[in-house]
C-alpha cells in the first residue's frame, strides 16, 4: 500500500479531494489529512508516506516550507502542490523543491487521477530500484533561492519569448521527447523556466497541465499505433513512453475509457 498525505487548510475542500482520491485508490492507498505544515511534517515523521497533496498557501508552516524539509530528508518523496496561483511570488518560491506536478484549484479529475497514477508508477519505480531520487533541498537553499529570485517578476519572466513562440517551443519539446523518461523538471530546464512558472504558463496556453497533455499526446500516439495489428501492446507502450505495460494499460484506461486490446478489437470489426 502505497501511504498518501493530502493537506489544505480548507477541510471541505480537503475532503472532497480525500473522498474522490479514495474512490478511485482505496485499495492502493491509505490516506492521511493535515490543515497545515507542522501536521505534514509529524505525519511525515511517524508515517513516512512516498506522496503528498499539499496546498502551497496554509497557515504557519506552508505547504512550500513543508515539502522543502521533506525533500531534505527523503529525496524519494513525491510531491503535487495544489494553488491557485493567486500570487507569483508562491510559483517563484517553489523553485527549488521539485514537484511532480502543480494543480490548479479547483483540481479537474482527469488531471488530478493522471497525476496520482503518475506519482503511483513514480513510487513502484522507487520501490523496485528503477528511478533515481530527486536532488536534496534544505530549507537555506530555499531561502538563498528566493533571495536570488526575488527581482524576477511574473511581467519579466513572460517577456523571455512571445506567447505563440513559447506555445510553439514546449508542443515542440513534447513532439521530440515524448517516447522518452520526460518530467516537468526536464522540460523547465530545457525551456529555461522555473519548475513552477512553467506549470502556470503551460496550464494557460494548454488549459491542462503538463502530465495531462503528456498522457493525452502519448495515449494519441498509442491509439495510431493500435491501427497497425503486427505491433504487440507492449510494444506500442515501450514506443510511446510507456515501457511498463500495466502502466500503460492503466494510463491508455484513464485518457480513452477502454483498454489497449480493446480500442485494438474495436479496429478489427
Amino acid at each position: 500500500m502505497v501511504k498518501i498525505v493530502v493537506a489544505d487548510d480548507e477541510m471541505i475542500e480537503r475532503k472532497v479531494l480525500v473522498k474522490r482520491l479514495k474512490q478511485k485508490y482505496s485499495e492502493e492507498a491509505t490516506f492521511f489529512e493535515a490543515e497545515n505544515g507542522r501536521q505534514v511534517l509529524e505525519i511525515y515523521e511517524k508515517e513516512h508516506p512516498e506522496i503528498y497533496i499539499l496546498d502551497i498557501e496554509m497557515p504557519g508552516i506552508t505547504g512550500l516550507e513543508a515539502a522543502a524539509e521533506i525533500r531534505r530528508k527523503d529525496p524519494n518523496s513525491c510531491i503535487i502542490f495544489v494553488t491557485a496561483f493567486d500570487d507569483f511570488d508562491y510559483a517563484r518560491r517553489a523553485i527549488v523543491v521539485h514537484a511532480l506536478d502543480y494543480l490548479l484549484k479547483p483540481c479537474d479529475e482527469e488531471e488530478l487521477l493522471l497525476v496520482v497514477d503518475s506519482a503511483m508508477h513514480y513510487v513502484d519505480q522507487i520501490r523496485n530500484g528503477q528511478s533515481m531520487p530527486l536532488p536534496d533541498i534544505s530549507l537555506d537553499t530555499l531561502q538563498k533561492k528566493e533571495t536570488a529570485a526575488a527581482g524576477i517578476s511574473d511581467i519579466d519572466a513572460g517577456d523571455i519569448f512571445e506567447t505563440d513562440v513559447r506555445k510553439a517551443a514546449m508542443q515542440k519539446y513534447i513532439e521530440e521527447h515524448f517516447q522518452d523518461d520526460i518530467s516537468v523538471q526536464d522540460i523547465a530546464d530545457a525551456l529555461g523556466y522555473s519548475e513552477a512558472y512553467f506549470c502556470k504558463i503551460f496550464k494557460q496556453y494548454f488549459d491542462k497541465n503538463f502530465v495531462t497533455y503528456l498522457s493525452e499526446y502519448r495515449i494519441r500516439k498509442a491509439s495510431e499505433l493500435l491501427k497497425n495489428s503486427a505491433v504487440s501492446i507492449k510494444e506500442i507502450g515501450k514506443a510511446v513512453g510507456y515501457p511498463d505495460s500495466n502502466y500503460f494499460a492503466k494510463v491508455f484506461k484513464r485518457v480513452t475509457g477502454k483498454s489497449p486490446s480493446e480500442c485494438r478489437m474495436e479496429r478489427k470489426k
